[in-house]
C-alpha cells in the first residue's frame, strides 16, 4: 500500500516541537538518514536530520550545553555544520578544515557552549549534499522569547529539483547558447542585466511540503506567533509574504534589531528572520508565503484559528518574486551592537566570476586562493566588492559580524552571520577575532561555492 501523506511527512509536521531525546549524560542525538517526501503527487527520497524519535533538527534553550552526537546512517561520507554558533573551530562541522568528515556507519561527538542563541540551522557542508535536502533547524531559544509565552512556528524553506544536483552544476558549467546554458538552465546573457536564477526549480518547499498541500498552523484567534524563517535553500533568494498584515522584524540570523514592521521581508540564501504576527482577529487565515526572486513559484505554511476556511494557494503567483537586495537591510539597527572600537585590520575581499564558464573566486588583497587572516583580539573589518551581475550571499563562520557600510553609507547596521552582497556593490562588516582557528568563509549560494567561491580566515599563531 502506498503510503500516507501524512505518514511520509511526520517528520517535517514535528519541525523542532518536540524535545530532543537524551542520552546518558544527557547527550542529544542526531541522525543523518533518508527519508521520503512527496512533490508534485510523486515520492522523492532525500536526506534528513532526525532524532531517535523522528522530530526534525534540534531546539534547546538558551544556556544550554550543546552536546551531540551526530550519527551517519546514510550510504555516503557526509558530516554536519552548525550555522550561526560559533563554536570551537574543531566542532565546526566543515570537512577537512575544522575536522574530518563522518563516514557511512560512524559517528562523530560535539560539546560545546549553545551560543549566540536564536534562531540557527544546521546543514552539511559535503559536495553538493545540502540539494538534497541535507538541513534541518537548529533553534536556540531566547530566555526572552521563552518567557514570553507566545506560540513558535519554525519553518525552513529550500529549493527542490527532481534532477540529481552533480548533474545540475555539470549543466551550469557547459557552454552557453543563446542565453541558455547548453544544459538547460536559465541565464541571461546581456552584461548590463543581473542574473537572477542559476537553476529553474521544480519546486519550492516549506518544511518539506509544496503550496499543493501545505503545512497548517492551528493558532489562537487573536494570538500572537513568533515565526522563526530559514532560508535553507541551495540557490534561490526568498522574499516573505504576509500580504495583508504587518509583522514585526524581530531578529535577522538570529540576534535581535531594532523592530521593523512591515509585510515582505527579504531573506538571502541562508539568512534567518524572527518575525512577530497578530492574528487579524476576524477569523481569517494567514498564508506565509516565501516567493522565488525573479519567478512566480512560491511556497508558504498556513496559520489558521480554529474552525478557518482555507482556501486554495497557487503554486504559481501572479507576478515573479520581488529581486532581493538591500532597501530594508539600510535601516536596520542591532539592538546589541559590536562595542565601540577602532579598526585594526581591513581587509579587501573582491567577488569575482562569470556565468561565462561559471567560474567564481574571491580573491583577498587580490590573490586569488590567499586566506584571509587576522591575529587574536583584532576588530576586523572585510570589504567584500562584488564585481560580477549576480548576488552573493556571504557566510562567515565562528564569528557574528556586523554591518557597518553598503556603498560608502556608514551604518551601525545588523549583526548578523550571512550578508547578501549584490551586483556591483560593495559591503563592510565588522567583527572582533575572538575565537582562533581556521574558518570557512564563502558563498552560500551552493553552486558558487562549489565553482571556487570560497576561502578561510586564519589566524595568526594559534593553536
Amino acid at each position: 500500500m502506498r503510503p500516507s501523506r501524512r505518514s511520509l511527512l511526520l517528520g517535517a509536521t514535528a519541525l523542532a516541537a518536540a524535545p530532543a531525546v537524551q542520552a546518558a549524560g544527557g547527550q542529544k542525538i542526531l541522525r543523518l538518514q533518508t527519508r521520503q517526501i512527496e512533490v508534485g503527487g510523486k515520492a522523492a527520497t532525500r536526506y534528513g536530520v532526525t532524532q531517535p524519535s523522528g522530530a526534525v533538527g534540534l531546539t534547546l534553550d538558551e544556556g544550554d550545553l550543546f552536546d551531540v552526537r551526530v550519527e551517519n546512517m546514510l550510504k555516503v561520507t557526509s558530516g554536519l555544520h552548525w550555522h550561526g554558533l560559533n563554536p570551537p573551530w574543531r566542532q565546526d562541522g566543515v570537512p577537512y578544515i575544522s575536522g574530518p568528515p563522518i563516514a557511512s556507519g560512524q559517528a562523530a561527538d560535539y560539546k560545546f557552549p549553545a551560543l549566540p542563541p536564536g534562531t540557527r540551522w544546521m546543514h552539511s557542508h559535503f559536495g553538493l549534499q545540502e540539494q538534497n535536502l541535507l538541513a534541518a533547524p537548529l533553534i536556540v531559544r531566547e530566555t526572552g522569547a521563552i518567557k514570553s509565552g507566545r506560540q513558535e512556528v519554525v519553518v525552513l524553506f529550500e529549493d527542490f529539483s527532481w534532477t540529481n544536483p552533480e548533474v545540475l552544476f555539470e549543466r551550469l558549467r557547459r557552454p552557453m547558447t543563446g542565453g541558455m546554458a547548453m544544459g538547460g538552465m536559465a541565464m541571461s546573457m546581456d552584461p548590463a542585466k543581473p542574473d537572477l536564477n542559476d537553476i529553474q526549480y521544480d519546486a519550492y518547499l516549506a518544511n518539506d511540503r509544496t503550496l499543493a498541500d501545505p503545512q497548517v498552523v492551528d493558532v489562537e484567534r487573536t494570538g500572537e506567533v513568533r515565526l522563526r524563517l530559514i532560508n535553507g535553500s541551495a540557490s534561490t533568494n526568498f522574499t516573505i509574504d504576509l500580504g495583508a498584515t504587518e509583522g514585526t522584524l524581530l531578529s535577522v540570523d538570529g540576534n535581535p534589531v531594532e523592530p521593523l514592521k512591515a509585510s515582505l521581508f527579504p531573506l538571502a540564501i541562508a539568512q534567518r528572520a524572527d518575525i512577530l504576527v497578530r492574528l487579524p482577529g476576524d477569523g481569517r487565515v494567514l498564508p506565509v508565503l516565501a516567493r522565488g526572486e525573479g519567478r512566480t513559484l512560491q511556497a508558504g505554511i498556513v496559520l489558521r484559528p480554529r474552525g478557518a476556511v482555507i482556501a486554495k494557494i497557487p503554486e504559481q503567483g501572479t507576478t515573479d518574486g520581488p529581486v532581493v537586495g538591500l532597501t530594508q537591510e539600510v535601516v536596520l539597527r542591532a539592538t546589541r551592537p559590536l562595542p565601540p572600537k577602532r579598526v585594526d585590520r581591513s581587509i579587501p575581499v573582491s567577488l569575482a566570476g562569470s556565468m561565462m564558464g561559471y567560474s567564481w573566486s574571491m580573491p583577498v588583497h587580490d590573490m586569488a586562493g590567499a586566506p584571509a587572516t587576522v591575529a587574536r583580539g583584532e576588530r576586523v573589518e572585510l570589504v567584500m566588492r562584488n564585481d560580477t551581475m549576480m548576488a552573493h550571499p556571504m557566510h562567515l563562520h565562528g564569528h557574528s559580524f556586523q554591518v557597518t557600510e553598503i556603498n560608502e553609507r556608514k551604518l551601525a547596521g545588523a549583526v548578523r552571520d550571512c550578508i547578501l552582497v549584490p551586483p556591483r556593490t560593495t559591503v563592510k562588516v565588522a567583527f572582533d577575532a575572538d575565537n582562533p582557528g581556521i574558518w570557512a568563509y564563502h558563498c552560500h549560494n551552493l553552486y558558487h561555492m562549489a565553482a571556487g567561491m570560497f576561502t578561510t580566515l586564519v589566524y595568526r599563531g594559534f593553536t
